[in-house]
């Protein structure tokens, strides 16, 4: 099993930024994918941003292209969610998420593994 534990989310005006962490625990991969999701209330959960951790190549939703940034921690296993310029609409419990292999994908139900989340809330 892999233990998935973020922190860093808050309240925070429109404009402003936070930064997300998530560290992995427990079971290891020779090749792995980890992932940020969203779910606001009453909509699905979607993709935010994901690394291959082997090769630190990053993706991103286009929604949040350009303001938000993924990156590893010199840490094993932890990665961040810088995020700038939010907006109202970022407003969301956000999850850190990993998957086993090098293929990354956007579709939540091929990740393995899933933290308890963090609350997101950025005022108008």
């Amino acid at each position: 099993q892999v233990q998935l534990v973020e922190s860093g989310g808050g309240l925070v005006q429109a404009g402003g930024s936070l930064r997300l962490s998530c560290a992995a625990s427990g079971r290891t991969f020779s090749e792995y994918t980890m992932g940020w999701f969203r779910q606001a209330p009453g909509k699905e959960r979607e993709f935010v941003a994901a690394i291959r951790w082997s090769e630190d190549s990053t993706y991103y939703a286009d929604s949040v292209k350009g303001r938000f940034t993924i990156s590893r921690g010199n840490a094993q296993r932890t990665i961040y969610l810088e995020m700038n310029s939010l907006k109202p609409e970022d407003t969301a419990v956000y999850y850190c998420a990993q998957r086993g292999g090098s293929y990354v994908t956007t579709n939540s139900r091929q990740y393995d593994y899933w933290g308890q989340g963090t609350q997101v809330t950025v005022s108008s």
